[in-house]
């Protein structure tokens, strides 16, 4: 027999979204290997290309894969639960990658949020993951400035699934988590870039 969650519960989806998306795997990972924080060079942020560029290929290949997963775990934990509403699974998305970005357990200095924010759209449908890793790299290629593609991409996804008819949880989802990260990478708006790839600065000196 399924025990329902009284309502008042249903906003501690959410809550662990958040706690999950904090978890700064990033940091962690790179402290344990190198003894440095991550966010002390490079692009100064806990992500997962930082990371390859103090800590090596692997690593950076582990963090994206944790990263991924605290998006997918809390995300998946909302959907199922069939008596849960659309909009608390679309908070709990977006408060996974607002853990990441701002997470409680590193001062509120994080990472960017792609990465969590993919968890999320792969957990509500992989076509939704694939539609937003299709329009980020488009855009990145076509504007060939990865912060601003990011902005976009975090703009666009949801009208984009809306067009396509995709109006179902996937919709809001993307359309909660994608505001976040469009916010989030407006920091590095005016950055500059040598290798896109690996979201490096260019030598000034």
């Amino acid at each position: 027999m399924t025990h329902s969650i009284s309502p008042i519960l249903y906003f501690l989806f959410p809550v662990i979204g958040y706690l999950f998306g904090s978890l700064p795997f990033a940091i962690w990972i790179t402290r344990f290997v190198k003894g440095v924080d991550v966010r002390d060079s490079g692009s100064g942020h806990a992500t997962t290309t930082n990371t390859i560029r103090q800590a090596g290929f692997g690593w950076g290949a582990l963090v994206l894969m944790l990263d991924i997963a605290k998006g997918f775990l809390p995300t998946y934990l909302a959907l199922s639960r069939n008596e849960i509403p659309v909009y608390i699974i679309a908070l709990t998305a977006s408060f996974a990658v607002i853990g990441h970005c701002w997470p409680l357990f590193a001062q509120f200095r994080g990472g960017m949020g792609l990465a969590t924010a993919g968890g999320t759209f792969l957990a509500v449908s992989p076509l939704t993951f694939l539609i937003s890793l299709g329009l980020l790299i488009l855009l990145t290629l076509v504007i060939r400035h990865s912060a601003r593609a990011s902005v976009f991409t975090g703009i666009l996804v949801a009208p984009i699934l809306w067009i396509f008819h995709i109006r179902d949880v996937s919709f809001w989802v993307t359309l909660g988590a994608g505001i976040v990260i469009a916010i989030r990478f407006l920091i590095d708006w005016n950055r500059h870039y040598r290798e896109l790839w690996l979201d490096r600065e260019k030598n000034t000196g």
